[in-house]
């Protein structure tokens, strides 16, 4: 591990000297460490010379993926510090769903199982539980990620609109018209505009228009008048109240998807995940359907 940790941080600073201050020790033991390295992989990482030592390029990738291991280590590390008695539980989340649903009723999870360490980390597509850390996800869309277990949270009901000045120049109420207004796109939901206009009886070709990665940046886009957005009214009840986005369509309960709490399907059964299963399925009764869908 102390040769790793002096491969990787002299990949960084391309310094030995550097690389023992780093590490608080000197520049012999740095360059005894890299050598122990060589001579464990049985071939050269370094390229020496009389007055400086460079890393040689087939070692580089090598020490990328050293890098991402230690950085998993540390995090690890960090996380049983957190909770030296157990109980930690990684969510891979949606960011504007994990700020505006899940965080604000996170406490209450907490208060009644403060055993349980939740750790939250965004992940914006579906993603390979077997090479990610992670004890479950929010996922977005339908029961279309394999090999997984589903608990169903909340359904997601879209509406287009643009800033009042950009909606004045509509022409007429047709979806056509709506359509010949720059259209803002999220990457993640390629299809969004035409699955909604199916909802509507209308057929159409995805319409060309600027692509975003996340909500936060395409409602500001919105906002500022740079086209019309699909999105979600539970992230704009502020923004279509106070009159800086207005509604392109009459109001309807039209939804492309619903959001889901999602884990491995044939995992070992896990004592934080299953409370915190529970907890959701809860927090879903006591709510009731209306309220879960906002």
């Amino acid at each position: 591990m102390t040769a790793l940790r002096a491969l990787e941080s002299f990949e960084r600073t391309g310094n030995v000297s550097q690389t023992g201050l780093e590490m608080g020790v000197s520049q012999s033991a740095v360059s005894r460490q890299l050598r122990l390295l060589e001579e464990y992989l049985d071939m050269a990482l370094f390229i020496r010379d009389k007055r400086s030592i460079k890393l040689a390029p087939a070692a580089r990738d090598y020490c990328t993926q050293v890098r991402g291991a230690l950085e998993q280590i540390g995090t690890a590390s960090l996380r049983l510090k957190a909770n030296p008695a157990g109980g930690q539980l990684n969510i891979a989340i949606l960011p504007a769903f994990g700020v505006r649903w899940l965080a604000p009723k996170l406490p209450d999870f907490v208060a009644n199982h403060p055993e349980v360490t939740v750790n939250l980390s965004t992940r914006l597509r579906p993603f390979d539980f077997a090479a990610e850390p992670f004890h479950g996800a929010i996922h977005f869309g339908q029961c279309d990620w394999p090999d997984v277990a589903y608990q169903e949270l909340m359904r997601e009901y879209v509406v287009p609109v643009a800033s009042p000045d950009l909606a004045k120049t509509l022409k007429g109420s047709a979806l056509k018209d709506l359509l010949s207004l720059p259209i803002l796109h999220l990457e993640t939901r390629p299809n969004a505009w035409e699955t909604w206009a199916q909802t509507t009886g209308d057929e159409l070709e995805c319409p060309t228009g600027m692509l975003f990665d996340q909500f936060a940046s395409i409602i500001q886009a919105a906002i500022h008048g740079m086209g019309a957005a699909l999105l979600p009214t539970y992230l704009i009840g502020t923004e279509l109240k106070d009159g800086r986005l207005v509604a392109l369509w009459p109001e309807s309960r039209t939804s492309i998807g619903a959001y889901y709490f999602v884990w491995p399907k044939d995992e070992p059964s896990y004592q934080p995940r299953d409370l915190f299963v529970t907890w959701l399925a809860k927090i879903r009764e006591d709510a009731g359907p209306k309220d879960m869908d906002r």
